[in-house]
């Protein structure tokens, strides 16, 4: 899925970045809430999870400092973007505006 990353961020269909990491307490809180998220969107949004430790490159491209870090691409542009736990209701908020 990482190899297809620039892709799925410039395609048409909205994409939500988990920016995270395995040991991160906070990164684990959002699981839940992203199948919450996948579960109300289906296909209309992607949603990828981005491992800092893995990716290292991508982290610092994006200027990612905190995580979680979540961002929303479509079209290779950043439509939003949170540090923290953030909820599914502020989540879909930003989302709802770029479904097509």
């Amino acid at each position: 899925m990482i190899n297809n990353f620039e892709g799925h961020v410039q395609g048409d269909k909205p994409v939500v970045v988990d920016f995270f990491a395995e040991w991160c307490a906070p990164c684990k809180l959002m699981a839940p809430i992203l199948e919450e998220i996948k579960s109300r969107v289906g296909e209309r949004a992607t949603i990828l999870k981005m491992d800092v430790d893995k990716n290292p490159a991508f982290a610092k491209m994006y200027g990612i400092q905190s995580i979680p870090t979540l961002i929303i691409f479509k079209k290779g542009k950043i439509l939003w973007q949170k540090k923290g736990v953030t909820s599914a209701k502020e989540i879909l908020m930003h989302l709802n505006m770029h479904l097509t």
